[in-house]
């Protein structure tokens, strides 16, 4: 019976009451989804808040956005009204009891970075996620993502100032995803986040421009899906030693997707770019992962987490 089989999960401490994961930028400030006929906020465990500054920021000048095949560019650029204002105004309105809610902290020195963690820290979210790998932020997103000391540092400046789980976004940019996932987890974090968006770039040819204002964008959407895996399957023996869990992420639109990223060793299962080909897939989601456990005798979700087989 596909109603007995579990799909809640064991997250950095949490305790998820499904492996979906809503990601940063693609719900807001997760009040959106509240107006959305149908949603059910059962449905994920937690819903990560669009990435916050220190200070509030206007963000990059349009265009911001652009479709690709398969996928979207974005260079937003961080906008947002800062870590106070966030909890002062938005965090009061959202619905605690349904779902968790994770503060996604961005800065451009590992000092902020520190700051917007402890300002988040009395605050009800349940966990911090660490956007050290921003794309499209001009300042310290992508130095930091692709230097393992310099995101270190960053983890070791925020670790002191919370006692939330501190979960690392890792940048696909990387040279050696691995060992910057090892020198996270000694500073401290708690959880890994893999990945973040690839840089890329879209060209207007009757005017020979650049589609996006910032020039390069973040590439999300199903065509990162198999870096996606890979950068998994790189960091799962690492985050396994150390029993640091993964929020696998990049391209997830169907059951399929998902199960593919379980299989590679994630122990949460992110949703991003798919939300906007589809709002409502989480519940279809669910079930045809719980078919899916249940015809492969497996009664629980864990059961299929980091069960890849790689021998002949």
């Amino acid at each position: 019976m596909t109603n007995s089989v579990d799909l809640s999960t064991s997250f950095a401490g949490l305790r998820l009451q499904t492996p979906l994961v809503l990601l940063s930028g693609c719900v807001g400030f997760g009040e959106e989804y509240t107006r959305i006929e149908g949603w059910d906020n059962g449905d994920v465990g937690a819903v990560i808040l669009k990435g916050t500054t220190l200070e509030a920021r206007m963000g990059n000048a349009p265009h911001r956005v652009y479709e690709t095949p398969s996928g979207m560019l974005n260079a937003i650029g961080l906008q947002n009204p800062g870590a106070r204002y966030v909890i002062d105004h938005i965090l009061p309105n959202l619905p605690h009891e349904e779902t968790q809610f994770w503060a996604n902290a961005n800065g451009t020195s590992p000092e902020e970075y520190a700051e917007v963690a402890r300002i988040f820290d009395d605050s009800p979210v349940t966990a911090i996620e660490i956007n050290i790998s921003c794309p499209n932020v001009k300042e310290g997103g992508v130095h930091f993502g692709n230097n393992p000391a310099m995101a270190a540092r960053v983890v070791e400046a925020m670790r002191p100032m919370t006692k939330k789980p501190l979960i690392t976004k890792l940048s696909p940019n990387s040279a050696d995803i691995a060992e910057t996932a090892r020198h996270v987890i000694e500073a401290g974090t708690d959880g890994l986040s893999v990945i973040n968006t690839l840089v890329g770039m879209a060209v207007d040819i009757e005017n020979r421009r650049p589609v996006i204002d910032n020039i390069s964008g973040g590439l999300s959407g199903p065509a990162i899906k198999p870096v996606a895996l890979w950068k998994i399957h790189q960091t799962r023996a690492i985050a396994s030693k150390h029993s640091i869990p993964i929020l696998g992420q990049g391209g997830i639109t169907c059951a399929k997707d998902a199960i593919e990223f379980a299989i590679v060793g994630s122990d949460a299962i992110g949703l991003g770019t798919g939300l906007f080909y589809e709002p409502l897939m989480c519940k279809k989601l669910l079930a045809d992962m719980r078919e899916y456990l249940a015809n492969h005798h497996m009664n629980r979700y864990s059961e299929l987490v980091g069960t890849l087989v790689t021998s002949r």
